[in-house]
């Protein structure tokens, strides 16, 4: 009777980790690669200032969705370390921390995002001077994403190898989970060592597969019983 008790309070904690992440994952889409793009225009920061003085409300909404990704991912750290540690402590420790580090990178790009709307909608006279503030935010959006993905694929690292070690979920989630936390690390590593590499984004594949994958096997089936 303990046991089976002990296996529902799992499956709760399961399906509310896979709830935290699914907002995590759609307000990521919806923040980074749908609003984005709106507003923040790549190499172009006359056009970012503008769109940011013209479109003000989506700036918001752009903003408020990168709230919602760090926050989330917070969350997510936090249950998937409640949900492993009893069996798993050090690896649980490791996968909350490194989620962690996650919400922080994003947070510096929500912290660049409200500085870039502040200076758009300031009374700073010079136009030059807002230009060049825009494209320094820019650049700090872009490389607080493009520099998390180290922690963005670390984060998987121990999350697979729980799935792997335990069985208590697909043994090959967690090992495209894995391929998917290596092919992070590759991507970032590719980007900012300045190597062209035209296939460099399919590199990700796997993690996007992987994190889909457990958000469904969290929500759906929550997590197996030990025994099994």
């Amino acid at each position: 009777m303990g046991l089976h008790k002990e296996q529902k309070q799992s499956i709760k904690t399961a399906r509310i980790t896979g709830v935290w992440y699914l907002m995590m994952a759609i307000s990521g889409i919806l923040g980074f690669m749908v609003f984005h793009s709106e507003i923040f225009v790549s190499g172009n920061p006359e056009q970012t200032l503008t769109n940011l003085v013209e479109l003000k409300s989506t700036a918001r909404i752009r903003l408020l969705l990168e709230f919602a990704i760090v926050i989330s991912q917070a969350l997510t750290a936090v249950w998937f370390y409640k949900l492993f540690k009893d069996n798993y402590e050090w690896e649980a420790w490791t996968l909350g921390i490194w989620g962690m580090v996650n919400a922080l990178a994003i947070m510096i790009s929500a912290i660049s995002i409200a500085s870039a709307l502040g200076v758009a909608n300031s009374d700073i006279s010079t136009m030059g001077d807002k230009i060049l503030l825009i494209q320094v935010f820019q650049n700090i959006i872009s490389n607080a994403w493009g520099i998390g993905g180290l922690f963005f694929g670390l984060w998987l690292f121990p999350m697979g190898y729980i799935v792997i070690k335990s069985k208590r979920m697909p043994v090959w989630l967690g090992r495209v989970i894995v391929l998917g936390g290596i092919g992070y690390l590759i991507s970032t590593v590719i980007r900012y060592a300045g190597i062209d590499f035209s296939f460099n984004r399919f590199l990700i594949l796997p993690a996007t597969i992987g994190e889909f994958w457990m958000i469904g096997y969290l929500l759906i089936f929550g997590i197996r019983p030990i025994n099994e």
